[in-house]
């Protein structure tokens, strides 16, 4: 689910960053706006992968025992 956010951040970085779709506003500049979207974008895609990685390597392994746990008769 973060991966997909990160590539919705990172496309509407590029698109303001490159000036895809020009804004006129004074009070952001759409240029560092867009950078800072990458960045981010980029950041939770690299976090969501750590966290993704990790969770697989820290499975616990349960043994089940199907023998009641009572030692074996003589």
């Amino acid at each position: 689910m973060v991966i997909g956010l990160g590539i919705v951040l990172i496309v509407l970085g590029l698109i303001f960053a490159l000036d895809v779709i020009n804004i006129d506003t004074t009070v952001v500049d759409t240029g560092t706006l867009g950078w800072i979207l990458l960045l981010a974008g980029v950041a939770a895609i690299v976090v969501s992968l750590i966290v993704n990685h990790q969770r697989t390597r820290s499975t616990h392994v349960v043994e089940e025992r199907r023998d009641g746990g009572y030692p074996p008769p003589r």
